[in-house]
């Protein structure tokens, strides 16, 4: 494995999801960043493998690419996660506004707070999970570009 090719891809990647993160933050914006991510992924895999010394066969390029995946996942869930729980601080109770009424209800009936669900606690567990996720997706798709690009470009 190419190290260097692994942390360049990764720290690039890494910046590019860091602004796509926030640009999701726009309303109605969000889901097309999230298609933009995955392409990132694999964009990210490429970058590996495109970097990584020669030859290239497509399990060295698979395997630059899915760490180098891995690291821009796991540097741009990190900041997200914070990125969440600080914009849940701030609009915590402009989200439960929008929440009708009987359903407050329901969840007090049940002895669910609910403050709890909208505040920065929830949204880093929810960040988190979804972080641990994502971790396993951008390796698979790392992977696969960098395969791709190492199965194509073997030279």
């Amino acid at each position: 494995m190419d190290m260097q090719a692994v942390i360049k891809a990764g720290g690039i990647g890494a910046a590019g999801l860091i602004v796509l993160n926030l640009l999701g933050l726009i309303p109605c914006v969000g889901c097309i960043t999230f298609i933009v991510s995955l392409a990132a992924y694999v964009g990210i895999g490429v970058l590996a493998a495109f970097w990584m010394t020669l030859p290239r066969t497509a399990g060295s390029g698979a395997t630059n690419g899915a760490v180098a995946g891995v690291i821009a996942a796991l540097i741009a869930g990190v900041v997200n996660v914070v990125i969440m729980g600080i914009y849940s601080a701030i609009s915590g109770a402009t989200q439960l506004s929008q929440v009708p009424p009987e359903q407050l209800d329901a969840l007090i009936e049940m002895g669910i707070d609910p403050a709890m669900l909208a505040g920065p606690v929830a949204a880093v567990v929810v960040g988190t999970l979804c972080c641990t996720v994502f971790l396993f997706i951008a390796a698979g798709l790392g992977a696969a570009g960098g395969a791709f690009w190492g199965n194509s470009h073997p030279s």
